[in-house]
C-alpha cells in the first residue's frame, strides 16, 4: 500500500554521467523548513539497472529509468534507505545491504554485500571498519574509476536544491566543500576516543578519478586529489 512508502519528494531529471552511469538529484525534508538535496546513482549492466542511494521518482522519470533497463537491484551502502521499500515492493528490485544493516518499513536484506558477492560485475566494495554503524562505498570500474559514497564523502559546490534555511544550515555546518567528509556523519560514526582516519586512508588509496556522493553533485576527474586534500585538512 502507498502508506508503506516514504512520500514522493521533489527531484530533478535523470542525467548521464558516463555511458552506463546516470545520476538523479532528489531531496529530503530533514526537519520543518530544512530541505536538502540527495543523489541517486544508476548503473546499467546488460539489461539490468543497479540503483545506489535510491530516490523514489515520479511517473515520467520512472518511464525514463525503465527505458534504460530493468530496475533489478537497489543497493544500500549507508543511511540512505527511505525509498528502498518503494523499489522493492512496487518495482520488484532485490535489496542489497551490508551485514548488520537494519531497514525500516518492514524490509529485510535480500542479499548481503560482500567483496565476492555483488549485484553485478564491474563493481568493487569498500567497507569502513571503524564506524559505529555499517557503511560502505562502491567503486565502478571503467571511465577512470567512479567512487560512489553515501554520507561519508559528499561533494557540495553550492546549496542548490536546499530550502533557504537548509542552505544556511548546510553552510554553517561546513558542507560546502569539494569531496568533504560529512560533518554530522563523522561525528555520529566516530567511536569515542577514536578516529576514522585509517578508514579514509584506505579509501583514498583506491584507484578512482570521479566521485558521486549521496549528497551534492558529481565530481569529475579530480576526485581522488580533492579527497586527499580533505584528509590532510581534516586529520592534520
Amino acid at each position: 500500500m502507498s502508506n508503506d512508502f516514504a512520500p514522493l519528494e521533489p527531484h530533478g531529471p535523470l542525467r548521464p554521467l558516463f555511458e552506463h552511469v546516470w545520476t538523479l538529484t532528489g531531496s529530503v525534508q530533514m526537519m520543518p523548513l530544512v530541505r536538502i538535496p540527495r543523489t541517486m546513482t544508476v548503473l546499467r549492466r546488460g539489461d539490468e539497472l543497479v540503483l545506489i542511494n535510491a530516490v523514489r521518482v515520479d511517473d515520467a522519470a520512472l518511464t525514463e529509468l525503465k527505458a534504460l533497463g530493468r530496475i533489478a537491484h537497489v543497493v544500500r551502502i549507508g543511511m540512505h534507505g527511505m525509498d528502498d521499500a518503494w523499489y522493492v515492493r512496487e518495482q520488484g528490485a532485490t535489496l542489497w545491504a551490508l551485514p548488520g544493516v537494519q531497514h525500516g518499513r518492514g524490509l529485510s536484506t535480500d542479499e548481503e554485500l560482500r567483496a565476492d558477492h555483488l549485484p553485478c560485475g564491474g563493481l568493487n566494495l569498500f567497507v569502513f571498519e571503524l564506524t559505529k554503524l555499517p557503511e560502505g562505498a562502491l567503486l565502478i570500474d571503467g571511465d577512470g574509476g567512479v567512487l560512489v559514497t553515501c554520507d561519508s564523502v559528499q561533494n557540495w559546490v553550492d546549496t542548490e536544491g536546499c530550502s533557504v534555511l537548509g542552505g544556511l544550515v548546510t553552510r554553517m555546518m561546513g558542507f560546502v566543500k569539494p569531496a568533504q567528509i560529512g560533518p554530522p556523519w563523522r561525528k555520529a560514526q566516530t567511536p569515542g576516543g577514536g578516529s576514522l582516519e585509517p578508514d579514509f586512508r584506505r579509501l583514498v588509496d583506491l584507484d578512482f578519478k570521479h566521485l558521486v556522493g549521496g549528497h551534492g553533485v558529481p565530481l569529475r576527474d579530480s576526485a581522488r586529489d580533492r579527497l586527499q586534500e580533505t584528509l590532510e585538512r581534516t586529520f592534520a
